[in-house]
């Protein structure tokens, strides 16, 4: 083969750099695509990544191209993510403004001009109103009324005095730790026992451990007054898990009442949406505690107020009624003195002193009357309180005969278990048969000639087959 006209490569890439300059120079275009392979370059304020398009029925990738933002691009990509606050990460769908760019060295990529925020707000939202949607579809305990969700959960009664809490939380969470300061240097005084099931509470595919974190809740058996569910303030998409549909379903279905303290301020999850009660933070979480148990304590204090204030009114309308009785029957024992003063005389002693009497004894119905109703809230109180004690009494009770019945059980196992050990089976006259080291039941493993070993319960007998004859079971037969 003679030799052949032929070109540099660099001479190649500069021809096809031309021709896709020629066609694509100053046009832009819009594009819909999911983002791979993602990184930034901070100092540069560079970020490069792969625009990749999947197919309509599976996640195979049909299309994929590189991908870079920087200058103007970098800016409007730092301004979705304030927007949105979703990062500019891995496997989000996004709408793009790009430009075609061929560099000899790197190949053929995409400049992204511009970012689309709408669209992908349209997306996220309209996945949530999906989960929405199929909650309400698929589940009894949950129903829509107007703009509003109402789950088994959020109509369950509040205890009057919220306690003892169990808190859904990750580990080492500043929004965790305000929690659990704001409840424990409350100004009032109030004291909470707060148990902890740390979590991961970000990320969706992280929903299986955090519901298996719930069910350790309700399977621990503890009376919780409340379950709060915590996460400190990171990005939209960190909050994806509690838009997730079986978190919700859970949340919605669960029989303890849940408050949600979850830092997102821009909108409302799922979540928060299924649960008792949602608040924006974990602080605003704790201070709606203290203030639902103030204002229990504020109806008692209350109550007491007008109690006295009653007491005092009425013992006040009594005593002016009694005052102007005393007065006529002062007047009229006057006239009638006057009229037959030596008669009336001594009438108007006895009148006197009866009036004294009446009006002894009817403060003394009044005084009584308000202690019985000034101790009524004692008695309450007290009723209540031993109420609490016979019902701690009852669980221990049911705990006691609970492990006494399953150690009766296993002593049971127990003694099953040794009747039908080897060395009880040896010791009842039966034996092994070992042949070449392992232990058989078959005798057609075994040929006449063979060494075999017999056994006993005390004593192994190393013996030679002689003679093989068919037995027919009936000495062991019961």
């Amino acid at each position: 083969m003679g030799p052949q006209k032929h070109i540099k490569l660099s001479e190649l890439n500069a021809k096809i750099s031309d021709a896709l300059t020629d066609r694509f120079k100053g046009q832009t275009f819009w594009v819909v695509a999911d983002i791979t392979n993602h990184s930034y370059k901070a100092d540069k304020k560079i970020h490069y990544f792969e625009l990749v398009e999947k197919g309509a029925t599976s996640n195979s990738i049909v299309a994929k191209i590189i991908g870079k933002a920087w200058g103007a691009g970098s800016m409007h990509l730092s301004d979705f993510e304030k927007n949105t606050g979703q990062s500019f990460t891995n496997n989000i769908n996004v709408l793009v403004l790009v430009s075609v760019d061929y560099h000899p060295l790197f190949g053929l990529s995409l400049n992204v001009l511009d970012i689309d925020t709408n669209f992908t707000l349209g997306i996220l939202e309209q996945q949530r109103n999906a989960t929405l949607k199929r909650l309400v579809d698929e589940n009894d305990f949950i129903e829509k009324k107007q703009e509003q969700y109402i789950t088994f959960n959020n109509q369950l009664q509040l205890r009057a005095v919220i306690q003892r809490v169990a808190v859904l939380s990750g580990s080492n969470s500043a929004g965790h730790e305000d929690f659990r300061h704001t409840l424990e240097h409350n100004d009032f005084g109030y004291v909470f026992q707060i148990d902890d099931y740390p979590t991961i509470v970000q990320g969706d595919n992280n929903a299986k451990l955090f519901l298996s974190k719930l069910i350790d809740i309700y399977k621990s058996g503890i009376l919780y007054d409340a379950v709060v569910i915590t996460r400190g303030g990171g990005a939209q998409s960190d909050f994806l898990i509690f838009d997730n549909y079986n978190i919700g379903r859970a949340v919605a279905k669960f029989p303890i009442p849940i408050i949600t303290g979850i830092g997102h301020q821009k909108n409302v999850s799922i979540t928060d949406l299924m649960a008792h009660t949602h608040t924006k933070t974990p602080t605003k979480a704790a201070e709606f505690i203290i203030a639902h148990n103030r204002s229990f304590e504020q109806s008692i204090l209350l109550l007491q107020k007008n109690i006295v204030i009653k007491s005092q009114q009425l013992f006040l309308l009594n005593y002016q009624n009694l005052s102007g009785l005393k007065s006529t029957i002062s007047n009229s024992a006057r006239e009638l003195i006057s009229a037959h003063k030596d008669a009336l005389g001594a009438i108007n002693q006895n009148t006197i002193n009866s009036s004294k009497t009446i009006l002894y004894h009817k403060h003394r119905q009044l005084v009584n009357i308000s202690h019985q109703i000034a101790g009524r809230p004692r008695i309450i109180l007290y009723n209540r309180i031993n109420d609490i004690e016979n019902t701690i009494s009852n669980l221990k009770t049911f705990t006691n005969q609970y492990l006494r019945n399953q150690g009766t059980y296993l002593g049971h196992y127990r003694a099953s278990i040794r009747m039908i050990s080897p060395e009880n089976i040896l010791k009842k006259g039966y034996a092994i048969i070992r042949v070449n080291g392992k232990i058989t039941s078959n005798a057609d493993t075994i040929d006449i000639g063979d060494t075999i070993d017999v056994v006993f319960s005390d004593t192994i007998l190393k013996t030679t087959v002689r003679e093989k004859t068919k037995y027919n079971g009936r000495e062991t037969h019961l």
